[in-house]
C-alpha cells in the first residue's frame, strides 16, 4: 500500500483479493493529484471505489479528517445500492448483470437503513442514469452524505466511481449538490480524460 500525506491506494498484491486491477495503476496515478485538488477546493474527503459482487470497494481515497459516523479506509467495503458511489457503479451495468450482482450477498456485515423494493431501486437508477451522477443521503448510516460520478475509460465504458462525501451535521444537501457537484464532475472528467489519452499512447 502506498500513502501521500491525506490518502492511500491499493497496490496490485492488495488488489488481487477480488477488485478488478485497472489498467497496472495507471488509473490511480493518473487520479490521485486531481483527487488532493478536489479535497483542497472542498474541505470534504474523497474517495475512489469499484464493485465487487454487490458492495463497493474503497480503492484510492484522500481524507479530510472529520467525525464521521463510518469509518472509511482502503478495503472498506459497503452494500453498493446505498452509497453514491455504488449508484453510480450499478446503474452502468445492463440489466440482466445488475440482477446476478444484486443477488449476491453483502460481505459489508452492515444493514444499511434504506431497503428499498425492486421498484424504487429501478426509479433511482434510472435517475442516475439520466443526470449521470448520484446522491446518497443518510441511506447507508446516519450522519452520512455523498454525491458521485463515474470514471470512464476512452471507450466510455465506467471503470470506477469518485465521490465526495460529507457529515450530514455539517454539510446540507443544498449545498452539496449545487457547490460540491460541480467540481466533483468536472474532477471525474479531467481525471476520464487524462486515463484515456494515457491509454491510447502505444506502450513501448
Amino acid at each position: 500500500m502506498r500513502s501521500g500525506e491525506t490518502g492511500f491506494a491499493l497496490t496490485p498484491r492488495v488488489l488481487e483479493l477480488g477488485v478488478a486491477y485497472v489498467r497496472s495503476m495507471g488509473l490511480w496515478d493518473i487520479a490521485w493529484p486531481h483527487m488532493e485538488r478536489l479535497v483542497e477546493r472542498t474541505d470534504e474527503s474523497c474517495s475512489v471505489a469499484q464493485l465487487d459482487g454487490s458492495d463497493v470497494i474503497y480503492v484510492a481515497r484522500v481524507a479530510v479528517p472529520k467525525l464521521v459516523t463510518l469509518s472509511v479506509q482502503i478495503g472498506t467495503r459497503f452494500p453498493a445500492l446505498q452509497t453514491s458511489l455504488g449508484k453510480v457503479l450499478l446503474a452502468a451495468l445492463p440489466a440482466d448483470e445488475l440482477e446476478k450482482v444484486l443477488s449476491e450477498p453483502s460481505r459489508s456485515g452492515l444493514t444499511p437503513s434504506w431497503q428499498p423494493d425492486p421498484d424504487e431501486r429501478d426509479a433511482v437508477l434510472r435517475e442516475v442514469r439520466a443526470r449521470g451522477w448520484a446522491l446518497t443521503d443518510q441511506q447507508l448510516a446516519p450522519g452520512i452524505r455523498s454525491v458521485a460520478a463515474p470514471l470512464r475509460d476512452g471507450s466510455g465504458q465506467v471503470i470506477a466511481a469518485l465521490n465526495v462525501n460529507c457529515h450530514a451535521a455539517e454539510t446540507s444537501v443544498e449545498r452539496l449538490v449545487e457547490e460540491h457537484l460541480p467540481l466533483l464532475l468536472q474532477t471525474a472528467g479531467d481525471i476520464s480524460a487524462d486515463f484515456a489519452r494515457v491509454a491510447a499512447v502505444p506502450q513501448i
